[in-house]
C-alpha cells in the first residue's frame, strides 16, 4: 500500500475511553424490553416464577445492553468522507443484569488495522464495551468491530 492510512499515531489511539455512563436498571424497563422483542420468558416480565428459578429473580434478557449506550472513542483518521460499516459484534455473558443494578458502560478502542479493499483502503477498528455492575462484577463484554474506507 502507498500511503498507509494506519500509522503509528493512529495506532498510539488503540487503549483511548470513552467517558463512563451509569444506568439503574428498572423492572419496568425489563418488562417493557421483552415485550418489545416478544420474549415471554417469566425470567424477564414475572418476579414470582423468577425466583423459583435458578436466577432467584428476574433477570434482563441478554440482548438488553443494546439499551445501554455508551460514548465510543472517536478515532481520527485521515480518510475523505466518511463511510462506515458494522462489522458485526461478539458479547460474552459473565453475570445477569438485574433490576436494581447500577450498570457502567464503558467502551474502548482495543485494536486498528488496516488492509486493502477493491475500493481502497479499509480500517478495522475494535471497539471493546464493558458492562459492570455496582458490585464490580464485569457482567457483559461486548467486542464490535467498524470498518472505516
Amino acid at each position: 500500500m502507498a500511503n498507509k492510512i494506519v500509522t503509528e499515531e493512529v495506532r498510539a489511539q488503540i487503549g483511548k475511553r470513552s467517558e463512563p455512563r451509569v444506568y439503574e436498571i428498572e423492572r419496568g424497563a425489563i418488562r417493557r424490553f421483552a415485550e418489545a422483542i416478544g420474549d415471554p420468558n417469566p425470567l424477564f416480565n414475572d418476579e414470582q416464577a423468577a425466583r423459583d428459578t435458578r436466577f432467584g429473580g428476574m433477570i434482563a434478557p441478554p440482548t438488553f445492553c443494546r439499551s445501554l449506550s455508551s460514548g465510543i472513542p472517536q478515532v481520527q483518521l485521515d480518510l475523505p468522507g466518511f463511510r462506515a460499516l458494522d462489522g458485526g459484534s461478539d458479547w460474552e455473558y459473565r453475570h445477569p443484569l438485574r433490576p436494581g443494578d447500577r450498570i457502567t458502560v464503558e467502551s474502548r478502542i482495543a485494536d486498528i488495522r488496516e488492509t486493502a479493499g477493491r475500493l481502497g483502503p479499509m480500517v478495522f477498528i475494535v471497539v471493546e464495551t464493558s458492562y459492570t455492575n455496582q458490585f464490580g462484577q464485569l457482567c457483559v463484554t461486548q467486542r464490535s468491530t467498524v470498518i472505516r474506507y
